[in-house]
């Protein structure tokens, strides 16, 4: 199989070079003793977070990829055109580096608290630190779900955390934050879910800083409608729940989901507490379709769904599900003019664009 020798010396550029320099041999039948010699190879950008900064630059079968991790070796295959170049320059985004970023950090390890921007490697965890934004991720670190799409370690948790809340509340005051978002794993061994945890993280926070707005993207409960009540009574600003991906794909990307269980979950948040937004979103990239994505949307409009997020799916490693197509911007800029049109207070739209990602201005652009 061709190998790239001494890839991670390379940078992007240059990589992306030298591996198109080896599939343009293969197709000429140039290719030498050398080139085959050695070790077979899936080509990681070097780096620390695990965090995906760029996009695979040989499309399927995957000869090479780009993200933070190091350099692994995977079998190489060369079939007739299937190797091409495709390196989109707007899926690249600058790793976490600064003061603010490394402060919060700190701040994180000193309280003893987890954020969704490392647990699930998002990209834009640069960004939001650096403007000491970040998605605190409550009920520990390990899910009971394994949904395919997700970085968050899965196995079974052990106990609850009573003081979390509060340690939660003291950096939500220590970055002086007025938006702040609260997310968790799922905890499907307990009753209410973690629902209760949940309550008290709000009204912590509330206690700690009256002036910040607290939104919460939670799991589904498992359809408890009692469960959903104990978080819904705390009254978070803005209650979200992701649907994450069309129906069709559930059993593969969600597997113990249930699209309308979702759907039915972001109704009853309405109906409890009608003055605070609702928000979902889900993800591009995964094989849905256009005809799939639209009838999501109309799902989440007739199920008074306010705020609307939608991204490009971005692998987190080799045993996640493998990305389908990178989703080019004027599609995403279509579906943000259909959810204007379908009554959508807000949509945000991109290739980064996640849950939480400029929350503060997606409730903004909700007229809270």
């Amino acid at each position: 199989m061709p190998t790239v020798y001494d890839a991670d010396n390379y940078t992007l550029a240059a990589l992306a070079k030298q591996v198109n320099a080896v599939a343009q041999r293969a197709r000429s039948n140039k290719l030498t003793i050398q080139d085959m010699q050695n070790s077979t190879f899936v080509v990681n950008n070097p780096g620390t977070f695990g965090t995906i900064i760029s996009v695979p630059i040989i499309n399927q079968p995957h000869a090479a990829i780009l993200s933070m991790d190091a350099v692994v070796k995977r079998p190489v295959v060369i079939e007739d055109d299937a190797i091409a170049v495709r390196y989109m320059k707007w899926l690249k985004v600058r790793p976490p580096r600064g003061e603010n970023y490394e402060n919060l950090k700190q701040l994180m390890r000193s309280k003893d608290l987890h954020t969704v921007c490392e647990e699930a490697r998002c990209p834009n965890i640069g960004e939001c630190w650096g403007h000491k934004t970040a998605t605190f991720m409550i009920l520990g670190r390990v899910c009971t779900r394994s949904c395919g799409f997700c970085a968050v370690e899965t196995g079974r948790p052990i106990g609850l955390d009573w003081e979390e809340p509060k340690r939660v509340a003291e950096a939500v005051q220590k970055m002086g934050l007025r938006h702040a978002v609260v997310t968790s794993v799922n905890r499907d061994e307990l009753k209410d879910g973690g629902a209760a945890i949940f309550a008290a993280t709000i009204r912590w926070i509330r206690r700690l800083n009256p002036q910040c707005r607290v939104e919460v993207l939670t799991p589904d409960f498992k359809g408890v409608y009692d469960a959903l009540r104990v978080v819904i009574d705390a009254k978070p600003d803005v209650y979200n729940h992701n649907v994450e991906t069309v129906p069709r794909l559930y059993k593969r990307v969600r597997p113990q989901a249930i699209y309308k269980r979702s759907l039915q979950v972001l109704k009853w948040a309405k109906e409890m507490n009608p003055a605070a937004p609702t928000k979902s979103g889900f993800m591009l990239g995964l094989g849905e379709t256009w005809d799939e994505e639209i009838t999501v949307m109309q799902d989440l409009r007739e199920h008074d769904v306010d705020i609307l997020t939608i991204g490009q799916y971005l692998r987190p490693s080799l045993q996640h599900l493998p990305i389908q197509r990178y989703v080019p911007l004027e599609e995403f800029a279509a579906l943000k003019a259909e959810g204007k049109k379908m009554g959508f207070r807000h949509v945000e739209s991109g290739p980064f664009v996640r849950s939480s990602y400029h929350a503060h201005q997606q409730a903004d652009g909700a007229m809270l």
